[in-house]
């Protein structure tokens, strides 16, 4: 038996997650709404302040599906209670980011001509996202569904990667860059 399949779900006071035909989901809370369908040969009911998911056999991929969507249940209620951020840090000489209204502006040493001042790269606010810069060097991303926070992260983070040498580039906060030495000299 799955270890975190067979956990429940707690549902704090405030929110509400309801169950409807093909086991769409459907979970409020105060910081808003999120749905999602998951797979029907499992069974998902709410019991009290509880949700738990059980599976009818020990098919391997029956198995591999009952973690999974208590996993993706839990990050439901845990993004509607306290949402999820992720912490951008871009470092480098020159380097910034600005926010325009929705938009933001990545300086990030690119120009599209050489010797004219560098151009910037452009990132808008899908819905369900917002972007808080406190400084010219941190990016915060922040949002209700945990996968599109770090999949924005993530597209954010691909437009200058780290660099080994200097590690100059875009950086998640927790990252740890390792560094490689230079040239040796004679």
């Amino acid at each position: 038996m799955s270890r975190i399949g067979r956990m429940p779900v707690v549902i704090p006071a405030g929110v509400t997650v309801t169950v409807g035909e093909g086991n769409l989901v459907t979970v409020k809370g105060p910081l808003g709404t999120l749905c999602e369908k998951f797979d029907a040969a499992l069974t998902i009911k709410v019991e009290g302040n509880e949700a738990v998911v059980t599976r009818p056999n020990d098919e391997k991929e029956v198995r591999s599906l009952h973690g999974l969507t208590r996993a993706l249940l839990n990050n439901m209620v845990v993004g509607v209670t306290k949402g999820y951020s992720k912490t951008l840090e871009i470092v480098g000489v020159g380097y910034k980011v600005v926010k325009q209204g929705k938009t933001l502006q990545l300086f990030l040493g690119q120009s599209l001509v050489k010797g004219l001042p560098q151009a910037s790269l452009q990132v808008s606010e899908p819905d369900g996202i917002t972007f808080e810069v406190p400084n010219p060097n941190t990016i915060v991303v922040k949002g209700i569904n945990k996968q599109e926070v770090g999949q924005i992260a993530a597209v954010i983070r691909s437009k200058r990667p780290p660099e080994p040498y200097h590690g100059k580039g875009v950086k998640y906060s927790d990252e740890h860059i390792r560094r490689k030495a230079g040239k040796a000299g004679k």
